[in-house]
């Protein structure tokens, strides 16, 4: 008998509910940008993390059930500040990043489309 469900950081995810979230979070992900208030909108910035977070989770569940992988592939933003910055005598050593505000997503792990547009309007 074939799983449905994939062991995603310690709980059970079915992939058709991975993709749901993963399309849900696109969709937030483009009414945040649409509506952007400004350079730094926090919701824009919500949203990103929520949108990186269920790539992960779908791509994981994909792999488990299926053995299959999505063809993207998320860069680390601290590996490409760091070749970005090697060439830098400035003497600082700021972490260029601080406009970055695309943190740790772990709190955004199990959230629903509805609970994901919440995050976006309360940004």
């Amino acid at each position: 008998m074939l799983a449905t469900r994939a062991n995603v950081q310690g709980m059970t995810v079915d992939p058709r509910a991975a993709l749901d979230r993963f399309i849900a979070a696109l969709e937030v992900h483009y009414v945040a940008v649409v509506n952007r208030r400004s350079d730094n909108d926090r919701a824009v910035d919500v949203a990103y993390d929520v949108l990186e977070d269920a790539l992960d989770v779908y791509d994981e569940a994909l792999a488990v059930v299926h053995s299959e992988a999505t063809p993207f592939f998320l860069t680390d933003d601290d590996d490409d500040d760091d070749d970005d910055n090697d060439d830098d005598d400035d003497g600082d050593d700021d972490d260029d990043d601080d406009d970055d505000n695309h943190g740790d997503d772990d709190d955004l792990e199990g959230l629903s489309a509805d609970d994901i547009a919440t995050l976006v309007e309360r940004a």
